[in-house]
């Protein structure tokens, strides 16, 4: 009997013992075994992008922000500057400075709410480069654990493709949002690049001499710089046309008007000569001067120098190093990229005119599209007949922008023709195909990502109208998409490189 009892009253301290397990509490009021909910919020300014997590934020609480800032631009994290987060009630509020990312693009600031509320969340960017701004509003401070927990749950909610910012950060990757624009009606064709009147100049010979490169291998396609000596002409040892014998002969002619011209300008203010033959005499001092100064403009112990007129490359070379030219022979032709005229050939039937033709997209040797329009480029003009031999209409734009590709060479073009009208459209480098079908990867926060079907309409340079599948203001990836779809296709889910 005895044996029973201590049996029974440990039974019954057991008992107890469960009972107030299943109500022990956590020091943050929360009952054991429940984990305070996680927050996360991306949002994006036309410089940063920020995606943070943290836990929600409780009264007497310390919560940690994992903070990550991405420079838009190129898509690179921020990897230095300083962060403060303020969190704000009625202009009064609490704030944490940190002076430097715990890792590359990752901020760590901290703040223990005092008051329960709704509160903004304001985080503010500082790098060398730049500052930048970002505010949450609507955020919840509760008053304990058990109030977040009902509030927002337990368990987070894994949607999406996941993909981490460390993972991004380190491949080629690139989002846009997307956007309402102007899509016109377009001609597909290709164009053909050709000489400019003003990307080159020919330089001649201001002498007669010996042509003496100045710069060693000269060749067709050597990049030149503005101002920078190409070649001398050195008329040295010639018994006839010296420029040396030239211009000494001019020095003293000048010399010797000017000694005349002094002379008969005192005497013309004393009204001692008359007014014409001072007036001769000043023309042919003025005439002196000017012969003296050209023949000695450029002239070096080498020669007389020919300097490139403007940053670009040799055209072609017409002389040999040590001819003998004379003056106003072709010597050598600069060229640049800077300045093209794209011809593109179109058929009659789509009667363009130079009131509705919109614009005109072509491709550079990187497969980007250019708007010769947002380039300073302009449409010169388009051609009205057509004959037996050339079926096609002629049409000319200048391009003010460097063109690295050869004369004669080939280059996709779109023609925009007509009125615009507005929809949705995106990087046509967002696409992704797969049998004729579309779709593209939406970026849902800063590391969830989703493939969605979409239909596209007209192509207008770099972007594509969207029919069907995408809302303004959503985000897609530009560049990176194939490598978002590749983790979709993994099945497994790599470790964050930073603490959470």
């Amino acid at each position: 009997m005895k044996y029973i009892i201590v049996v029974l009253a440990f039974l019954a301290m057991s008992c107890k013992n469960k009972a107030e397990d299943a109500h022990a509490h956590n020091a943050d009021g929360s009952h054991v075994g429940e984990e305070i909910p996680r927050l996360s919020h991306t949002i994006w300014t036309d410089k940063t992008e920020l995606f943070v997590e943290f836990p929600a934020l409780i009264v007497g609480n310390g919560s940690k922000f994992a903070a990550h800032f991405t420079v838009l631009d190129k898509h690179q994290p921020v990897r230095e500057g300083s962060v403060t987060v303020s969190l704000i009630k009625d202009g009064n509020g609490i704030r944490n400075t940190v002076d430097a990312p715990s890792s590359p693009g990752i901020f760590s600031p901290a703040i223990q709410p005092k008051e329960a509320g709704i509160y903004q969340l304001v985080f503010e960017l500082k790098t060398p480069n730049y500052s930048d701004r970002i505010t949450i509003n609507d955020v919840t401070v509760y008053a304990n654990a058990n109030e977040a927990i009902k509030a927002l749950g337990t368990a987070e909610d894994e949607t999406g493709i996941s993909f981490l910012k460390e993972q991004a950060w380190k491949i080629d990757f690139q989002t846009a949002p997307v956007v309402s624009g102007k899509i016109y009606d377009v001609i597909h064709t290709s164009g053909v690049w050709k000489h400019s009147p003003n990307s080159s100049k020919s330089l001649v010979a201001n002498t007669n001499g010996i042509v003496n490169f100045a710069i060693k291998n000269l060749t067709e396609g050597t990049a030149v710089k503005r101002g920078q000596l190409l070649l001398n002409i050195s008329s040295k040892g010639l018994s006839a046309k010296n420029l040396n014998a030239e211009i000494t002969k001019a020095k003293v002619a000048y010399e010797q008007a000017m000694l005349e011209y002094e002379r008969k300008q005192e005497l013309y203010k004393s009204k001692i000569v008359p007014k014409s033959e001072f007036e001769k005499v000043e023309s042919n001092y003025l005439i002196a001067k000017s012969t003296y100064q050209t023949l000695s403009s450029g002239v070096s112990e080498s020669g007389k120098q020919i300097r490139a007129p403007f940053d670009g490359y040799i055209k072609s070379i017409s002389v040999s190093n040590g001819e003998y030219v004379e003056q106003g022979i072709s010597l050598i032709a600069v060229g640049t990229h800077k300045s093209r005229v794209l011809e593109t050939q179109v058929s009659p039937s789509y009667r363009l005119s130079m009131d509705n033709v919109k614009g005109i997209w072509y491709q550079t040797n990187n497969a980007d599209w250019v708007n010769v329009n947002e380039t300073g480029g302009s449409i010169l003009s388009i051609g009205k007949d057509v004959e037996y031999e050339k079926p096609f209409i002629s049409v000319y734009a200048e391009v003010n922008q460097g063109v690295d590709m050869p004369e004669g060479s080939l280059t996709q073009v779109q023609i925009a023709m007509g009125d615009a009208t507005k929809n949705t459209m995106i990087p046509v480098s967002a696409l992704l195909e797969n049998y004729g079908s579309y779709s593209v990867m939406v970026q849902l926060s800063g590391e969830s990502f989703e493939r969605r079907p979409v239909k596209i309409g007209k192509r207008n340079g770099e972007n594509v109208e969207i029919l069907q599948g995408l809302q303004v203001g959503e985000v897609v990836v530009t560049t990176g998409a194939y490598q978002v779809k590749m983790a979709s296709m993994s099945g497994s889910t790599p470790a964050h490189g930073h603490e959470h």
